[in-house]
């Protein structure tokens, strides 16, 4: 009733209608409706393209907008409004906090969008610029998430408003939910997923499409661990099998950091932190416990980070303190060292469900099955058609004369058609394109652009009616495509992978408390670092529990050096203290709780560790042979310095193989990238001085390059080699692998081609990987995931057997050098 009326002011026929309501039942249904409307459409990623609503709806309306990478960015207002008013019916805050997301490359494993302007700072340290100062444009990666969305690949639905249509899904060439992760809470749920590396997701998801019973180990080697953007290390890995296996697990994010000179004093360096931790919450946090004396030895702390240099975090230790100890504190106390618990949350046939590594991969390769049949069907029903259109026009070629007498004496078009159709027997389709057709298509040239067109949608049909009928050829389409994915966007691991926390080394490691005991130091196909607490070499059949094989192991003490050899020709020299030791119960030939070499020394750009070697005097001294096939012996000696050149490299070359040698009568040994391999003695190389440039070794074709370097005993040995295609990107693409005896290989003399070792299978052009020692052999992946070999053949120029993915390194089974 309205204010300031009576019921005497009310028409006579007006009757009152109250419905009475129990608020118990009205707030339940209109929370669960709400709950309803904040789990499907706000929070939680669909498990097929791993992308929640407003992602979705950015993507879809760029790729509408034409905002492609060849393209000028645009603002981000202006994609901001259109998101708003055709699909996303709520606040542009929130869209647009979506938008900076997808373009942080610390917050992406793989940005959709290429921001242009301040997008913010790792850790929401800085807030991004208004969406009227920045611009963005979608990148390659979205280009491959939108890709056949026209093809009727997808279902579409109507709007908020019903005025227009929005994919459902989008075809999502990229798994984009595990590789980039997500976060998200809900109502009575939320979701919290790590990203990973796209080429270890992608050789997965390819074995579980040949091998769909695979359980979670096959898929481990493969995907041992998430790769978070900002790098750092994992420490702790049960957590992860757990969240692979339940769906839900926690694992520790440590940063890295390296202990270096500063100025007078000792400083620790911090080059990468946690997932979602910026420098200035550490250094907040740092100053805290400073100022409450909670923390001691820290004189001052500086951030250096910058465009040029990436992150760095400079943290002065004053004199008189441990700084290995003091990186123990920083670990402990503040967020140098964080937890991220894993939640797969996600939607699977609009339910929301907690999924394991083998679910996520299933549910993306399902969707992709479903994606390219459906593309199929569009295709060849479009090539269908046309090759209908094409006949018609082939028959009215061959007597355009009649055809052009018959259109001139019909009375009307209609009349055309009809004659048309019975005379020719065309259908109404061909008949109407006929009379569409414009003169200059009735030429000679023409009629055979037509057959040549002919001929190419026949072959296109029988080509896509192939795929529809045989899943086998549609599975191995839908794998073709994940390694071009691979090819394209794939880029190399950023996080480390520990077993344990052994990479800290503790402040009780002091040379004073340390007996200057005889031990190994080793060093690990992924670059981990590590001592041995005996003077013995681990055994070769022990247990294979971790993800690593041993390249490098020499003898020393506990207080004692060695030095590093590095493929820029230098002998870096490390104190073995500075290294881990490993348990005494590690008799398998991996190292657990290893640490990498860049937390001991820095390298320089480019620079990669080849092996280590004992700092003595005595003994035939070191070996080393270089990308361009030459060969130099050095005497090894003890400088003053942390650091020397032991090799004048010339331009554009650089050392693929160095090796500390026992006897001096070992057989040196180059393989090159066309698959040639020369030994010859050791003794056949003079020694030089440090500043010499080496000699020839072996004689290279144009265009090749040396691919693996070494020392061994012919005796015992054998050749482990892998071929590929030379425009393949390193890590991708598996190709055929052979093992061989080394005997079968004769002896030439040095500066010679040598022998063939491996024949190229097709689509094969060059070596990618070559390795030669003691048998047997393992090897491992790029992640440190072991690889099964096939077994030995005698066929010295043979070619290989398909391997289940790429090799990066092999040893023999107790390695006394490379």
């Amino acid at each position: 009733m309205a204010r300031g009326k009576t019921r005497q002011d009310l028409p006579d026929d007006f009757e009152e209608h109250i419905l009475d309501t129990d608020i118990k039942q009205e707030m339940e249904a209109s929370y669960l409706e709400y709950a309803y409307s904040v789990i499907y459409s706000r929070a939680l990623p669909d498990a097929r393209d791993g992308l929640k609503p407003v992602q979705r709806r950015i993507l879809f309306t760029m790729n509408d907008m034409g905002v492609r990478p060849d393209r000028g960015h645009v603002k981000s207002a202006r994609v901001v409004g259109e998101v708003m008013g055709r699909l996303h019916p709520h606040g542009d805050g929130a869209i647009y906090d979506a938008l900076v997301r997808m373009a942080q490359p610390w917050a992406m494993r793989l940005p959709t969008v290429d921001g242009h302007g301040n997008f913010g700072s790792p850790g929401g340290d800085d807030p991004p610029a208004a969406m009227r100062y920045t611009e963005c444009r979608m990148t390659a990666a979205a280009v491959a998430m939108t890709a056949s969305i026209d093809e009727d690949t997808v279902d579409f639905k109507p709007n908020y408003d019903s005025r227009e249509l929005e994919p459902v899904v989008l075809p999502a060439a990229i798994p984009h939910l595990v590789v980039n992760g997500t976060s998200g809470i809900a109502v009575g749920m939320a979701t919290n997923m790590a990203p990973h590396n796209l080429v270890e997701v992608v050789q997965a998801l390819r074995h579980l499409v040949t091998h769909p019973d695979a359980g979670l180990d096959d898929l481990m080697r493969f995907v041992p661990g998430p790769d978070l953007p900002t790098g750092g290390m994992i420490v702790g890995l049960d957590g992860v099998r757990d969240a692979y296996d339940t769906g839900r697990g926690t694992f520790r994010m440590r940063a890295t950091a390296r202990v270096e000179p500063v100025g007078r004093r000792k400083g620790i360096v911090v080059t990468e932190l946690p997932y979602g931790v910026g420098t200035e919450k550490v250094s907040e946090r740092i100053k805290s416990l400073v100022q409450s004396k909670k923390l001691q030895g820290i004189a001052d702390i500086k951030d250096l980070t910058d465009r040029e240099h990436g992150l760095r975090l400079v943290i002065e230790v004053k004199n008189g303190f441990v700084p290995e100890a003091l990186l123990e504190q920083l670990y402990r106390l503040t967020p140098m060292e964080e937890s991220f618990g894993i939640n797969n949350v996600a939607l699977v046939d609009g339910q929301p469900r907690t999924l394991g590594l083998k679910d996520l991969l299933q549910v993306f390769l399902d969707h992709r099955f479903d994606v390219v049949r459906r593309r199929s069907t569009y295709r060849r029903q479009k090539a269908a058609d046309r090759l209908h259109l094409v006949e018609g026009l082939l028959v009215a070629i061959l007597d355009i004369d009649e055809v052009i007498q018959l259109i001139r004496s019909s009375d009307n078009a209609a009349a055309a058609k009809e004659r048309l159709i019975g005379v020719f027997d065309l259908s109404e389709v061909q008949a109407d394109y006929i009379l569409d057709m414009p003169l200059r298509r009735l030429t000679k040239f023409s009629k055979i652009e037509l057959e040549k067109e002919k001929g190419e949608l026949e072959r296109t049909i029988e080509a896509l009616d192939a795929i529809l009928a045989d899943d086998h050829l549609l599975r191995k389409v839908v794998s073709d495509e994940l390694g071009e994915v691979a090819k394209t966007f794939g880029t190399p691991r950023r996080t480390v992978l520990l077993e344990s926390a052994g990479v800290t080394v503790s402040a009780t490691a002091a040379p004073l408390e340390v007996a200057d005991d005889p031990c190994f130091a080793y060093l690990s196909s992924s670059g981990l670092l590590a001592r041995s607490s005996s003077d013995e070499l681990p055994s070769g059949d022990g247990p294979r529990t971790n993800h690593d094989v041993i390249v490098s192991a020499v003898p020393t003490t506990a207080r004692g050096e060695i030095g590093a050899l590095t493929s820029h020709g230098r002998v870096v020299r490390l104190q073995v203290l500075d290294l881990p030791a490993l348990p005494a119960s590690a008799n398998h030939p991996n190292l657990q709780g290893g640490l990498p070499f860049d937390l001991v020394r820095s390298l320089q750009p480019g620079e990669r560790v080849l092996a280590l070697c004992g700092l003595r005097t005595d003994g035939p001294g070191l070996a080393l042979g270089t990308r361009q096939g030459v060969v130099k012996r050095v005497n090894a000696e003890v400088l003053g310095k942390d650091e020397w050149d032991v090799v004048g490299l010339k331009d554009g070359d650089e050392v693929v193989g160095a090796v500390e040698l026992r006897t001096g009568d070992e057989e040196l040994c180059f393989i090159s990238s066309d698959a040639q391999l020369l030994h010859f003695n050791a003794s056949g190389v003079r020694p030089q001085g440090r500043s010499g440039g080496g000699m020839a070794g072996i004689k290279l074709g144009g265009g090749q390059s040396v691919v693996w370097f070494g020392a061994l005993d012919p005796s015992s040995s054998v050749v482990v080699t892998a071929s590929g295609s030379s425009t393949a990107l390193p890590g991708t693409e598996p190709g055929a692998v052979k093992v061989t005896p080394f005997p079968e290989y004769p002896a030439k003399g040095r500066a010679t081609g040598g022998v063939r070792c491996h024949r190229f299978l097709k689509g094969e052009d060059a070596l990618v990987f070559a390795w030669a020692g003691t048998a047997p052999a393992r090897a491992a992946a790029a992640s440190g995931s072991p690889i099964d070999l096939p077994e030995a053949t005698g066929r010295r120029d043979g070619s290989g057997t398909p391997g289940s993915q790429p090799i990066a390194a092999c040893a023999g089974p107790a390695p006394s050098q490379v």
